[in-house]
């Protein structure tokens, strides 16, 4: 594999990662989401104007369209020449340490701190850790707690793939690159399929027990498959600048429609249509969603190929800090939160503000723990 890959690929994910920190801040200081872990309701005499409203839906919806899709082409796409090079049990042993140990060092002690501080900063809770501890484990229901329920999935398409090189024997087709027609049309399927699977699982509904939000799971199931084939015929290094141009301009263009599509559903009296059922409005946000998702894939990969194709001392130590911040983010921004609910300003405000310093905590603590003896082999 040459630098040059590697270089913009891990750039990439470290602005992906960098992304889901954002995320899951704004969704602190944004609209609150009852199966998030903590969310800061608005200061007294402090009211979200209709604007600030609107910027935190577009932040998520489109944020929320492509990130995760692209984490799973990304690992789909190192997927084959991993399993070439170890073969089917030392690779799958290998997925089993780096996916497994983390989801279940989160299982089982970072997760019950963190609810455990938010009760007790938010005075839901009076008591020791050991007392709330043997509450939340006779409430315990979700297995892929908070953000970890990526490596969950991963683990599972790391399996059905092993299982898949074992049944098929030539795996080495290598498939034409897609041009725009077919881009387009993949982007329509995928939205259509998406759609059709809301009808009955919306997207603001998701599996308790092992944290999942099957209707996300068109696009993630696609993506990583996407990923595989594009290993096969070295798309990420062949994709022409032309082609990413291209999608960048449909990207902003769709960005720019989304306010007045959400103005469309507001004026229809029911915005929570969009999240699923037979409805135009989730038809057309399904179609909406992929189509931007796809579009911005697309646009990124090439923008990074061609313009950050390189890395100094800071985004190397970055990079190599990315699966770690992933791992330990939502703790890190959850306890800065709460250090700083005390702080009365307007959400958005305390948004742009708190944000850079949690991207920065976040790289930081995340580099001293993979470095730890016992982490350094999984981290």
């Amino acid at each position: 594999m040459s630098k040059k890959r590697v270089f913009f690929i891990d750039n990439l994910r470290t602005s992906l990662i960098i992304l889901v920190i954002l995320f899951n801040l704004a969704l602190i200081y944004g609209s609150p989401l009852s199966n998030r872990p903590y969310h800061e309701g608005q200061p007294p005499g402090i009211i979200q104007s209709i604007l600030e409203s609107i910027f935190y839906l577009s932040f998520l919806a489109v944020t929320e369209s492509f990130f995760m899709g692209f984490f799973f082409m990304i690992s789909g796409y190192f997927t084959p020449d991993s399993y070439d090079r170890k073969g089917a049990w030392p690779f799958f042993k290998d997925r089993l340490l780096r996916l497994g140990t983390p989801l279940l060092f989160y299982i089982i002690f970072i997760h019950p701190l963190m609810a455990y501080a938010i009760a007790v900063s938010t005075k839901e809770f009076v008591g020791s850790f050991f007392d709330f501890l043997g509450l939340y484990m006779g409430n315990y229901e979700i297995l892929g707690s908070g953000p970890l329920w990526f490596l969950e999935v991963l683990l599972i398409f790391n399996g059905a793939y092993v299982l898949w090189r074992r049944l098929v024997k030539s795996t080495n087709t290598e498939i034409k690159i897609p041009g725009n027609k077919t881009i387009a049309i993949f982007a329509l399927i995928l939205g259509i399929v998406t759609f059709i699977v809301r009808i009955w699982l919306p997207s603001n509904w998701n599996f308790k027990l092992l944290n999942l939000q099957i209707a996300f799971f068109p696009q993630y199931i696609a993506m990583f498959i996407v990923g595989l084939i594009a290993y096969r015929g070295n798309w990420f290094l062949r994709i022409s600048r032309e082609t990413g141009r291209l999608w960048l301009q449909i990207s902003v263009v769709l960005i720019i429609l989304f306010p007045f599509l959400l103005g469309l559903y507001i004026n229809t009296g029911d915005l929570t249509r969009r999240y699923g059922g037979f409805y135009w409005q989730a038809f057309t946000f399904a179609l909406w969603e992929q189509f931007i998702g796809i579009a911005i894939i697309m646009a990124l990969l090439v923008l990074f190929r061609e313009k950050y194709d390189y890395q100094g001392r800071l985004t190397e130590a970055m990079s190599a800090s990315a699966y770690t911040v992933y791992i330990f983010h939502l703790p890190i921004i959850v306890f800065l939160a709460l250090r700083l609910q005390g702080i009365a300003l307007n959400p958005l405000l305390k948004f742009v503000l708190v944000a850079p310093l949690a991207v920065a905590i976040c790289f930081l603590i995340s580099n001293y723990i993979r470095k730890l003896p016992l982490a350094r082999r999984i981290l």
